[in-house]
């Protein structure tokens, strides 16, 4: 893990969630999460870093889902080829946008998603963005709920996850998210 670590929360039998600002697509994992819309469409912010990176693979992967599937719904995620990138997957996880309702419970859902597809491929490791708080303007204190939340949920009922190595809230601009999770991780 590069970057500057901001906080820890211990879960327990040596696992630990980080918040480390730094670059997603520089981060030593298993598998990545993109911050993702219905539509796996990647015009912006993370989704279009990780886009452009991986190369047309996981644009074509991405179509092909979502013409088999229809829409993502939001609170769910997918799994696409990591394409050039030296990951073995790359995890679509569909956040709310402020204003739908729910969010926090929407978004602790989109991240156990990712937490599951991780696990049935065997993945030890996954970083994600700071999912929904970007151009989906969901509130940094609803966000670190959320990300809280579904890490904690996610352990308890799965006291044997191979998801054993720690998980990382990255993020290259969206700072603001780390304040809120070190106020409601104490």
């Amino acid at each position: 893990m590069a970057g500057e670590l901001i906080g820890t929360v211990d879960l327990g039998k040596g696992r630990r969630f980080e918040a480390v600002i730094a670059d997603l697509l520089a981060e030593s994992a298993d598998a990545i999460v993109n911050a993702a819309n219905g539509y796996l469409s990647h015009g912006g912010g993370v989704a279009a870093a990780i886009a452009d990176a991986a190369g047309p693979e996981l644009d074509k992967e991405g179509d092909r889902i979502v013409r088999e599937k229809g829409r993502i719904e939001t609170g769910c995620a997918v799994k696409t080829t990591a394409g050039r990138l030296p990951f073995k997957g790359v995890i679509h996880a569909v956040g709310p946008r402020q204003g739908e309702g729910h969010e926090e419970e929407k978004l602790a859902a989109a991240l156990r998603s990712s937490f599951r597809i991780a696990e049935e491929n065997g993945w030890t490791s996954i970083s994600f963005p700071a999912i929904s708080s970007g151009i989906f303007a969901v509130p940094p204190e609803v966000c670190a709920r959320a990300y809280l939340r579904a890490v904690r949920e996610h352990h308890e009922e799965n006291p044997y996850s191979p998801l054993s190595r720690p998980l990382t809230i990255l993020t290259q601009r969206w700072t603001r998210v780390y304040p809120a999770l070190l106020k409601v991780s104490r």
